[in-house]
């Protein structure tokens, strides 16, 4: 089987809800669906969904050409091949390896995005070259993996304590947990949209932070010491962009509360470093935005060794599917509470993954199981 041809279908529209976090304001919400065709027939689907979406759409439409006549299922062969044009080689700059020049430092970011279309496509015509789902080719046993909801985000004008019933109102849906935005308002108002969310969705549900990064060490320290009485499950992303491990250390080390980190990295080699300085107890790498599947189960099976638990982020329908495979290693995968926050997949799949039960069930379909509406890709094409 030969990889015959990289199509890409970037997908944009205006937010059915504009979202604020502590890091920004969402008005547009984008996704770009990547197919890797087959000269077998079997076509794969990946996505990709971070951007600016042209210059990424443009990285794939240049890298399609390298990857042509290879074995698809040769996964770690063509991951390495692309990942090669992140750095210098010898014979790079004259092009007599056969493939372009070292990647300018500015687009890294961007053609690992790239990477994430084609290699979360490749894995999905594995499972359908095995005919079988991906959580059983990579050995997996569960067809359904615990999730939890992640919700109140913030509305411009709207009042300070609506996220206690927004939260309230995905536990009444079955979640039993869920993960409230948090960082973009002063920490007194921040520990009582805490308060307010414990008390309204009772004691026995988890309940998690994601802060986007808004504090540095002491500030942080201050906020997780005055909301921890509210039994908060983890801080993700809770210091600044630049701050490193040791940093996240220090502040492990000062508070009560668990840490959770990794969607925004790029790769494993940083992620590692979160994981081996013993700064996390939760690594919450995301495929979609960067790498690919194969990078996130690097990442995972590192996590697994180290006694960090796997807790992926975003897109579930792909990514519970390393949660079913790694087992009692893996805490759960993210959902969205509100189908307004990803409201583009909600138009183009069918199938793959269901939320029910505080669960998300897998299909045995094979690959991700996702059919796509090939209208609705049209119809939202950017």
């Amino acid at each position: 089987m030969r990889i015959t041809d990289i199509l890409v279908h970037p997908m944009g529209m205006a937010a059915e809800r504009v979202r604020w976090t502590a890091q920004e304001i969402t008005r547009r919400v984008e996704l770009t669906l990547v197919e890797v065709r087959t000269d077998a027939g079997i076509v794969g689907i990946g996505e990709i969904s971070s951007g600016p979406q042209p210059v990424v759409c443009k990285l794939l439409e240049d890298a399609a050409p390298l990857l042509r006549d290879m074995d698809p299922l040769a996964i770690d062969a063509v991951w390495s091949r692309l990942f090669s044009i992140t750095v210098p080689r010898p014979g790079g700059l004259g092009g007599w390896d056969g493939l372009p020049p070292p990647l300018p430092r500015n687009q890294r970011p961007q053609f690992m995005a790239a990477m994430a279309g084609i290699d979360i496509a490749l894995w999905d015509i594995a499972g359908k070259a095995a005919s079988k789902p991906v959580f059983r080719l990579l050995g997996g046993t569960r067809p359904d993996v615990h999730t939890y909801a992640v919700g109140g985000f913030y509305d411009e004008g709207g009042p300070l304590l609506a996220c206690a019933e927004e939260l309230t109102g995905y536990v009444a849906n079955g979640f039993r947990a869920v993960k409230l935005k948090s960082g973009a308002y002063s920490l007194a108002d921040e520990v009582a949209r805490a308060k307010a969310v414990r008390e309204a969705v009772g004691p026995d549900i988890q309940f998690m932070l994601d802060m986007n990064a808004p504090y540095d060490v002491d500030t942080c320290i201050r906020f997780a010491r005055e909301v921890a009485q509210h039994d908060i499950y983890w801080l993700e992303e809770p210091l600044h962009w630049y701050l490193q491990p040791p940093d996240y250390v220090a502040l492990a080390k000062a508070i009560p509360i668990p840490l959770a980190h990794g969607e925004r990295e790029w790769h494993r080699f940083t992620v590692r470093d979160f994981i081996d300085a013993g700064a996390i107890r939760f690594v919450q790498f995301d495929c979609t935005r960067f790498a690919g599947f194969s990078e996130a189960l690097r990442i995972a099976r590192h996590a697994q060794a180290k006694g960090v638990l796997i807790a992926p982020h975003s897109a579930a329908h792909i990514q519970a599917h390393i949660v079913s495979a790694f087992g009692d290693a893996a805490f759960g995968a993210e959902s969205s509470g509100d189908d307004r926050n990803h409201p583009i997949h909600h138009r183009i799949f069918r199938g793959g993954a269901a939320h029910k039960g505080g669960r998300v069930h897998l299909s045995e379909a094979p690959g991700f199981g996702l059919e796509v509406d090939w209208q609705a890709v049209k119809a939202l094409r950017s």
